[in-house]
């Protein structure tokens, strides 16, 4: 029957008009009819092949597995040239007799491609659900027809309404005074505006979603749901920047100096003409020496300068030229290139005079620098330039040079130990640092600043010194001046016991210092009262030189106004 022309003409007709491979075997399994698809699937000759036996045809070809029973399932599917087919078998009846089995090759590749990205979008979709659902502030999502396809558990708990009954409904039914139907219409980005929604007074942004410039969609979202959340943020944000001005405090002191005027404790003659000294090179932009014995506080001095110029916020470096070797030396002040020499830093180094561009560089020890450095030191001074070590390209910064140095530099220009030269260039100005024994009136302050400086440190309050220590103090020649003194209130505050230091937390050399009379003992005990006599006479001539312009008088007397206020509240001068 098969053989039929009406019956193979139909067959015919509907292989014409699918898309789909189809073969048709007889009842004894010979191959009736093969259509051009199938043939170029099965990669089989169409007219070779009609009237073979089915398994015969396929003896060397996968097709014949692919058809047997077991393997024809709903998930069957079969990729040739980049298409995807799923065989089927349907059989064929002549009334209740099989004439014929007819097979297909379906093609589903586009059916596959859209399941394929239908499973992306809903993957996709429970992605955004669960971001939204994970985002602590109120997030909905409207239509370009206002209304909500989505409202997350924050926003939906915030209503005191349920998610999945609001979606679907337009945004004015569900959320108070929104204007997100607004958003939609005239396609404006609306941030940070307040919105009443019950008795809170939210802080919203509302946005629309656009695409090829239509708005199809808009999202809200409450940003804070009542302005107390406004406040604490702001409470917490005026406390971080008080946190940042002090560690940015903190840093200015690292970088920069970390001692001013204010630091430089007494009013003696000698004292107060160091300070006057002082102000008048942080005023200029020259070149300073600084001399002293060792221990005078000439540091000190330096970050006064600096701190009282207009470079005060810029850095201050320091470097030791006795501490560093020669060879060394060098790198350190200018830098050097990659290579330069064995143990280079990989990348180079920048030295200590570009590290202060626009600071201030203090060459402490000056006088221990090696005649060699000594000559590259004058170039730098002279040209304001200078070459980093293995390379020759010429820089230029902007520092300013002070030197500071115990050791008497005339002397060491006549043994050729230092460059004249370079003297005369540094001595621009000098400040000499008066030694503690040539200002002995001063020790009573020092001490005093010395003891609430220990306090702080070490959590401990001694209020005073006795007067017979504060006599043999002062008494003492002090060969290693303040920083020997430092030393020896510190030791003695460590041992005393209760809120005074007496005699006995002395070291013995002191002890055996006592003066040696009744009357020098007597004069001692009366250098408190001397000094501030001294004090108020200078702060009265002061005043009457600048017609009794405090603020005038306290920069003449290097203190502040607050100071100089107090003190001539203890002398009955206000």
């Amino acid at each position: 029957m098969l053989k039929d022309q009406m019956v193979l003409g139909i067959i015919d007709a509907l292989s014409a008009v699918t898309s789909f491979g189809i073969m048709v075997v007889d009842k004894e399994g010979k191959v009736f009819f093969i259509n051009e698809i199938f043939a170029e699937i099965t990669k089989i000759n169409k007219a070779e092949n009609i009237g073979k036996d089915f398994k015969e045809v396929f003896t060397e070809n996968k097709i014949l597995n692919i058809f047997m029973p077991s393997k024809i399932s709903n998930d069957n599917y079969h990729l040739f040239d980049n298409r995807i087919f799923k065989p089927e078998d349907i059989s064929l009846f002549s009334g209740n007799e099989i004439i014929g089995k007819l097979f297909m090759f379906v093609d589903v590749t586009e059916v596959k491609e859209v399941e394929s990205e239908l499973r992306e979008v809903t993957a996709y979709k429970k992605m955004l659900e669960a971001v939204l659902e994970s985002d602590n502030e109120g997030i909905v999502i409207v239509d370009k027809e206002a209304k909500i396809l989505m409202l997350n558990r924050t926003y939906s708990d915030f209503l005191n309404v349920n998610p999945e009954e609001a979606v679907g409904k337009h945004v004015v039914d569900v959320i108070e005074n929104t204007r997100m139907h607004q958003v939609i219409l005239n396609g404006q980005t609306e941030i940070g505006k307040l919105q009443q929604i019950g008795k809170h007074n939210s802080v919203v942004n509302r946005l629309p979603i656009k695409i090829n410039n239509e708005v199809v969609a808009g999202v809200g979202k409450i940003w804070f749901k009542d302005l107390s959340e406004v406040e604490a943020l702001l409470n917490q944000l005026h406390t971080l920047e008080d946190e940042l001005a002090y560690y940015k405090e903190e840093l200015r002191k690292t970088l920069n100096g970390r001692y001013t005027l204010e630091s430089i404790k007494g009013n003696s003659a000698l004292t107060t003409k160091m300070k006057n000294t002082i102000q008048q090179a942080a005023a200029s932009n020259t070149t300073v020496l600084i001399t002293g014995e060792s221990g005078t506080g000439k540091e000190l001095v330096a970050h006064a300068i600096h701190n009282l110029s207009r470079r005060r916020n810029q850095p201050f470096v320091r470097i030791n030229c006795a501490a560093v070797p020669e060879n060394i030396l060098e790198s350190e002040l200018f830098g050097y290139v990659e290579g330069a020499f064995t143990g280079a830093q990989k990348g180079g180094k920048f030295g200590k005079f570009e590290s202060a561009n626009k600071g201030t560089v203090l060459l402490d020890e000056i006088g221990d620098m090696s005649y060699n450095m000594q000559a590259k030191l004058l170039r730098f001074l002279q040209e304001k330039e200078f070459d980093r070590l293995g390379d020759n390209k010429t820089r230029q910064v902007n520092v300013r040079i002070i030197g500071a140095t115990n050791q008497d530099l005339q002397k060491k220009i006549k043994n050729k130990s230092f460059r004249e030269d370079l003297y005369y260039r540094l001595q621009v100005m000098n400040i000499e640092v008066p030694s503690l024994r040539e200002r002995k009136q001063d020790i009573p302050e020092i001490v005093k600043h010395f003891l609430e400086k220990f306090n702080i440190q070490f959590g401990r309050l001694i209020r005073q010194v006795d007067t017979e220590v504060l006599n043999i103090l002062c008494a003492y020649n002090w060969p290693g001046n303040i920083r020997q003194l430092e030393n020896v209130i510190e030791r003695a505050y460590n041992v005393s016991e209760g809120d005074l230091i007496t005699k006995e937390a002395l070291p013995l050399y002191l002890q055996e210092n006592i003066p040696a009379n009744n009357s020098t003992r007597d004069n001692m005990v009366h250098l408190v009262q001397a000094r501030e006599a001294l004090e108020k006479k200078t702060i009265e001539n002061a005043l009457q030189q600048v017609a009794d312009n405090r603020s005038q008088a306290a920069r003449m007397l290097g203190i502040t106004r607050t100071s100089l206020y107090q003190k001539l509240k203890k002398y009955g001068l206000a």
